[in-house]
């Protein structure tokens, strides 16, 4: 009887001591998880101030009207017609051709 007692005691012992290591551990890892995303939101907290501080700046009346001055002084022209695409097609052929006329002058050069 006695031994029984003995072993139920060591049992529930061995059980209560291998449980709390396990509890340790996972709470441990739930901790630095926390941590991690604690530091994640105080990042994404600073980036949004300093973004919404850029925006508001940016954003203002007198930089509104820099911009629009520095923008009427470059003079723009229009792209010639030639130059416009009027779909992807027109575009791929002219790369090939582009292409196939420098392998075609790769190969000369390499006969001379």
């Amino acid at each position: 009887m006695s031994k029984f007692k003995i072993f139920v005691s060591v049992a529930i012992f061995s059980f209560l001591l291998i449980g709390t290591s396990i509890v340790k551990n996972q709470t441990r890892e739930i901790e630095k998880k926390i941590f991690l995303m604690n530091k994640n939101i105080n990042l994404k907290q600073i980036d949004l101030y300093e973004t919404q501080l850029d925006f508001s700046y940016l954003t203002s009346p007198a930089m509104i009207e820099k911009r629009i001055k520095r923008l009427d002084s470059i003079q723009y022209f229009p792209i010639e017609y030639s130059k416009i695409f009027l779909s992807i097609e027109n575009l791929i052929d002219l790369e090939n051709k582009i292409a196939n006329q420098n392998n075609f002058n790769e190969k000369k050069s390499q006969k001379k």
